[in-house]
Protein backbone atom coordinates (compact mmCIF):
# COMPACT_ATOMS: atom_id res chain seq x y z
CA UNK A 1 0.00 0.00 0.00
CA UNK A 2 1.61 3.58 -1.00
CA UNK A 3 2.09 6.19 1.94
CA UNK A 4 1.27 3.76 4.25
CA UNK A 5 -2.42 3.49 5.73
CA UNK A 6 -5.01 6.02 4.35
CA UNK A 7 -7.73 7.48 6.05
CA UNK A 8 -10.39 9.42 4.84
CA UNK A 9 -12.13 12.19 6.54
CA UNK A 10 -15.51 13.32 5.19
CA UNK A 11 -17.65 15.70 6.28
CA UNK A 12 -20.16 18.26 5.53
CA UNK A 13 -19.16 20.94 7.66
CA UNK A 14 -15.50 21.80 8.43
CA UNK A 15 -14.13 18.73 9.57
CA UNK A 16 -12.98 19.61 13.19
CA UNK A 17 -14.73 17.29 14.50
CA UNK A 18 -13.28 14.32 12.83
CA UNK A 19 -9.96 15.58 12.62
CA UNK A 20 -10.16 16.19 16.71
CA UNK A 21 -11.15 12.56 16.87
CA UNK A 22 -8.88 10.88 14.45
CA UNK A 23 -5.96 12.92 16.57
CA UNK A 24 -7.18 11.71 20.01
CA UNK A 25 -7.04 8.06 18.68
CA UNK A 26 -4.00 8.26 16.49
CA UNK A 27 -1.94 8.86 19.25
CA UNK A 28 -2.38 5.31 20.71
CA UNK A 29 -0.72 4.11 17.88
CA UNK A 30 3.02 4.03 17.37
CA UNK A 31 5.05 3.70 14.68
CA UNK A 32 1.91 3.77 12.19
CA UNK A 33 2.47 5.89 8.88
CA UNK A 34 -0.53 7.59 7.66
CA UNK A 35 -2.18 9.44 4.86
CA UNK A 36 -5.17 11.74 5.34
CA UNK A 37 -7.48 12.92 2.69
CA UNK A 38 -9.33 15.71 4.56
CA UNK A 39 -12.81 16.23 2.49
CA UNK A 40 -14.77 18.52 4.47
CA UNK A 41 -18.22 20.71 3.01
CA UNK A 42 -19.40 17.58 1.03
CA UNK A 43 -22.83 18.44 0.67
CA UNK A 44 -23.48 17.14 -3.14
CA UNK A 45 -23.69 14.03 -4.75
CA UNK A 46 -21.03 15.24 -7.31
CA UNK A 47 -18.34 16.33 -4.69
CA UNK A 48 -19.63 12.73 -3.00
CA UNK A 49 -18.41 11.15 -6.37
CA UNK A 50 -15.36 12.27 -6.23
CA UNK A 51 -14.63 11.50 -2.51
CA UNK A 52 -15.32 7.73 -3.67
CA UNK A 53 -13.02 8.16 -6.47
CA UNK A 54 -10.67 9.16 -4.38
CA UNK A 55 -11.33 6.05 -1.93
CA UNK A 56 -11.14 3.68 -4.91
CA UNK A 57 -7.65 4.64 -5.51
CA UNK A 58 -6.58 4.84 -2.23
CA UNK A 59 -8.12 2.11 -0.01
CA UNK A 60 -8.28 2.65 4.08
CA UNK A 61 -10.43 3.66 6.29
CA UNK A 62 -13.41 6.18 6.44
CA UNK A 63 -14.80 8.02 9.41
CA UNK A 64 -17.21 10.30 8.60
CA UNK A 65 -19.69 12.72 10.01
CA UNK A 66 -22.81 13.35 7.43
CA UNK A 67 -26.32 14.03 8.71
CA UNK A 68 -27.83 13.82 5.56
CA UNK A 69 -29.76 10.71 4.34
CA UNK A 70 -29.12 10.53 1.29
CA UNK A 71 -25.36 11.07 0.83
CA UNK A 72 -25.06 9.43 4.28
CA UNK A 73 -26.30 6.61 2.13
CA UNK A 74 -24.19 7.11 -0.91
CA UNK A 75 -21.15 7.27 1.14
CA UNK A 76 -22.04 3.75 3.14
CA UNK A 77 -22.71 1.73 -0.31
CA UNK A 78 -19.88 3.20 -1.84
CA UNK A 79 -17.81 2.29 0.35
CA UNK A 80 -19.56 -1.24 1.60
CA UNK A 81 -18.88 -1.70 -2.68
CA UNK A 82 -15.01 -0.70 -2.46
CA UNK A 83 -15.26 -2.84 0.64
CA UNK A 84 -13.58 -0.51 2.91
CA UNK A 85 -14.47 0.00 6.73
CA UNK A 86 -16.44 2.76 7.43
CA UNK A 87 -17.63 4.88 11.08
CA UNK A 88 -20.10 7.03 11.50
CA UNK A 89 -18.39 9.29 14.38
CA UNK A 90 -21.13 11.28 16.10
CA UNK A 91 -23.97 8.41 15.47
CA UNK A 92 -23.18 6.87 18.54
CA UNK A 93 -23.01 10.31 20.17
CA UNK A 94 -26.27 11.16 18.76
CA UNK A 95 -28.09 8.07 19.47
CA UNK A 96 -27.37 7.87 22.89
CA UNK A 97 -28.34 11.56 23.25
CA UNK A 98 -31.66 11.19 21.19
CA UNK A 99 -32.58 7.98 23.14
CA UNK A 100 -32.14 10.05 26.81
CA UNK A 101 -33.78 13.13 25.65
CA UNK A 102 -36.28 11.32 23.96
CA UNK A 103 -36.69 13.41 21.06
CA UNK A 104 -34.91 12.96 17.59
CA UNK A 105 -32.00 15.10 16.27
CA UNK A 106 -32.69 17.74 13.72
CA UNK A 107 -30.35 15.97 11.40
CA UNK A 108 -28.77 20.02 10.41
CA UNK A 109 -24.78 20.35 9.27
CA UNK A 110 -22.37 22.24 10.95
CA UNK A 111 -24.40 23.91 13.37
CA UNK A 112 -21.90 23.97 16.34
CA UNK A 113 -20.37 26.80 13.38
CA UNK A 114 -23.20 29.09 13.68
CA UNK A 115 -22.87 32.66 14.14
CA UNK A 116 -24.39 32.47 17.48
CA UNK A 117 -24.01 34.29 21.11
CA UNK A 118 -21.63 31.62 21.75
CA UNK A 119 -19.64 32.32 18.81
CA UNK A 120 -19.44 35.96 19.52
CA UNK A 121 -18.48 35.17 23.49
CA UNK A 122 -15.66 32.87 21.93
CA UNK A 123 -14.44 36.20 19.71
CA UNK A 124 -14.44 38.20 22.50
CA UNK A 125 -12.65 36.13 24.57
CA UNK A 126 -9.58 35.91 22.04
CA UNK A 127 -10.03 39.70 22.01
CA UNK A 128 -9.60 39.83 25.20
CA UNK A 129 -6.58 37.24 25.28
CA UNK A 130 -4.58 39.06 22.94
CA UNK A 131 -5.35 42.62 24.46
CA UNK A 132 -4.30 41.48 27.80
CA UNK A 133 -0.80 39.10 27.11
CA UNK A 134 2.42 39.87 28.56
CA UNK A 135 0.83 42.50 31.39
CA UNK A 136 -0.88 44.24 29.15
CA UNK A 137 -4.10 46.47 29.82
CA UNK A 138 -4.07 45.55 33.71
CA UNK A 139 -6.39 47.87 34.56
CA UNK A 140 -9.41 45.31 33.12
CA UNK A 141 -7.99 42.48 34.98
CA UNK A 142 -11.61 42.32 36.80
CA UNK A 143 -13.04 41.86 33.86
CA UNK A 144 -11.07 38.49 33.26
CA UNK A 145 -12.37 35.11 34.33
CA UNK A 146 -8.50 33.90 34.53
CA UNK A 147 -5.37 35.49 35.33
CA UNK A 148 -2.22 33.28 34.52
CA UNK A 149 0.85 34.20 36.12
CA UNK A 150 4.03 32.84 35.57
CA UNK A 151 8.11 33.23 34.46
CA UNK A 152 8.80 33.15 30.79
CA UNK A 153 8.17 30.71 28.62
CA UNK A 154 6.14 28.22 30.94
CA UNK A 155 3.45 28.36 28.12
CA UNK A 156 1.03 31.52 29.26
CA UNK A 157 0.11 32.96 26.12
CA UNK A 158 -0.62 29.62 24.21
CA UNK A 159 -2.77 28.27 27.05
CA UNK A 160 -4.98 31.69 27.35
CA UNK A 161 -5.70 31.21 23.74
CA UNK A 162 -6.58 28.52 23.81
CA UNK A 163 -9.35 29.42 26.51
CA UNK A 164 -9.91 31.74 24.31
CA UNK A 165 -11.38 29.34 22.44
CA UNK A 166 -13.49 27.82 24.80
CA UNK A 167 -15.26 31.25 25.48
CA UNK A 168 -12.88 31.99 28.59
CA UNK A 169 -11.29 35.79 29.15
CA UNK A 170 -8.01 35.11 30.09
CA UNK A 171 -5.10 37.45 30.52
CA UNK A 172 -1.32 36.37 31.49
CA UNK A 173 1.21 38.21 33.52
CA UNK A 174 4.75 37.28 33.95
CA UNK A 175 6.97 36.45 36.77
CA UNK A 176 10.17 38.93 36.54
CA UNK A 177 12.86 38.82 38.46
CA UNK A 178 13.30 42.61 39.67
CA UNK A 179 9.97 44.10 38.30
CA UNK A 180 7.37 44.22 40.44
CA UNK A 181 4.10 42.50 39.65
CA UNK A 182 1.33 44.94 38.73
CA UNK A 183 -1.23 46.39 41.91
CA UNK A 184 -4.42 45.58 40.07
CA UNK A 185 -3.29 42.24 39.95
CA UNK A 186 -3.72 42.17 43.46
CA UNK A 187 -6.66 44.59 43.66
CA UNK A 188 -8.71 41.49 41.32
CA UNK A 189 -11.93 39.93 43.21
CA UNK A 190 -13.57 37.83 40.49
CA UNK A 191 -10.89 36.22 38.38
CA UNK A 192 -9.11 32.81 39.19
CA UNK A 193 -5.65 33.42 39.48
CA UNK A 194 -3.05 30.55 38.39
CA UNK A 195 0.51 30.26 38.70
CA UNK A 196 2.07 28.42 35.49
CA UNK A 197 5.65 26.77 36.55
CA UNK A 198 8.00 24.10 34.70
CA UNK A 199 11.01 21.92 35.65
CA UNK A 200 14.03 24.71 35.50
CA UNK A 201 16.13 22.63 32.99
CA UNK A 202 13.45 22.36 30.45
CA UNK A 203 12.84 25.77 31.20
CA UNK A 204 16.29 26.68 30.38
CA UNK A 205 16.45 24.56 27.36
CA UNK A 206 13.91 26.21 25.81
CA UNK A 207 14.85 29.79 26.63
CA UNK A 208 18.47 28.81 25.34
CA UNK A 209 16.22 27.68 21.73
CA UNK A 210 14.09 30.75 21.56
CA UNK A 211 17.54 32.88 22.20
CA UNK A 212 18.96 31.02 19.74
CA UNK A 213 15.95 31.40 17.10
CA UNK A 214 15.78 35.11 17.81
CA UNK A 215 20.02 35.15 17.29
CA UNK A 216 20.57 36.40 21.02
CA UNK A 217 23.23 35.91 23.21
CA UNK A 218 22.75 33.24 25.55
CA UNK A 219 25.13 34.07 27.89
CA UNK A 220 22.81 35.80 30.17
CA UNK A 221 20.94 35.34 33.71
CA UNK A 222 18.05 34.01 31.24
CA UNK A 223 19.16 30.66 30.89
CA UNK A 224 21.81 30.32 33.51
CA UNK A 225 20.42 26.99 35.62
CA UNK A 226 21.05 28.48 39.04
CA UNK A 227 19.48 31.76 38.47
CA UNK A 228 16.85 29.88 36.28
CA UNK A 229 16.00 27.63 39.43
CA UNK A 230 15.92 30.49 42.02
CA UNK A 231 13.51 32.33 39.58
CA UNK A 232 10.92 29.34 39.24
CA UNK A 233 11.37 28.84 43.51
CA UNK A 234 10.69 32.26 43.92
CA UNK A 235 7.67 32.83 41.91
CA UNK A 236 5.99 29.31 43.65
CA UNK A 237 6.66 31.25 46.57
CA UNK A 238 4.89 34.13 45.23
CA UNK A 239 1.87 31.89 44.57
CA UNK A 240 1.95 30.42 47.89
CA UNK A 241 1.81 33.64 49.64
CA UNK A 242 -1.25 34.83 47.82
CA UNK A 243 -2.52 31.40 47.84
CA UNK A 244 -2.68 30.95 44.04
CA UNK A 245 -2.88 27.86 42.77
CA UNK A 246 -0.04 26.20 41.05
CA UNK A 247 0.20 23.88 37.68
CA UNK A 248 3.26 22.65 36.66
CA UNK A 249 3.29 22.28 33.04
CA UNK A 250 6.40 20.32 32.71
CA UNK A 251 4.97 16.83 31.06
CA UNK A 252 1.46 18.91 30.01
CA UNK A 253 0.04 19.90 26.84
CA UNK A 254 -1.33 22.96 26.54
CA UNK A 255 -4.70 21.26 26.03
CA UNK A 256 -4.38 19.47 29.12
CA UNK A 257 -3.28 22.47 31.52
CA UNK A 258 -6.26 24.56 29.94
CA UNK A 259 -8.28 21.34 31.62
CA UNK A 260 -6.93 21.75 34.71
CA UNK A 261 -7.42 25.28 34.32
CA UNK A 262 -11.46 25.10 33.35
CA UNK A 263 -11.92 22.35 36.16
CA UNK A 264 -10.57 25.05 38.85
CA UNK A 265 -12.28 28.18 37.09
CA UNK A 266 -15.65 25.81 37.70
CA UNK A 267 -14.68 25.34 41.37
CA UNK A 268 -13.86 29.17 41.72
CA UNK A 269 -17.61 30.23 40.78
CA UNK A 270 -19.21 27.65 42.22
CA UNK A 271 -17.46 28.98 45.89
CA UNK A 272 -18.29 32.54 44.45
CA UNK A 273 -22.12 31.58 43.78
CA UNK A 274 -22.12 29.58 47.63
CA UNK A 275 -20.97 32.78 49.25
CA UNK A 276 -23.28 34.74 47.43
CA UNK A 277 -26.19 32.20 48.53
CA UNK A 278 -24.93 32.60 52.12
CA UNK A 279 -24.95 36.34 51.91
CA UNK A 280 -28.66 36.41 51.07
Amino acid sequence: MDGGFHLHLVSDATGETLNSVMRACLVQFEGIAVTEHNWPLIRTQGQLDRVLKSIAQHPGLVLYTIVNDKLRDSLVSGCRALQVPIVPVLDPVINAMALHFGTKARGLSGRQHELDAEYFDRIEAMNFALNHDDGQSARNYDEADVILVGVSRSSKTPTCIYLANRGIKAANVPIVPGCPLPPELFQAKGPLIVGLTKDSSQLVQIRRNRMQMIARDEDSEYVDPSVVKEEVAAARRLCGEHGWPVIDVTRRSIEETAATVIQMLQMHRDKIDAIGDDET
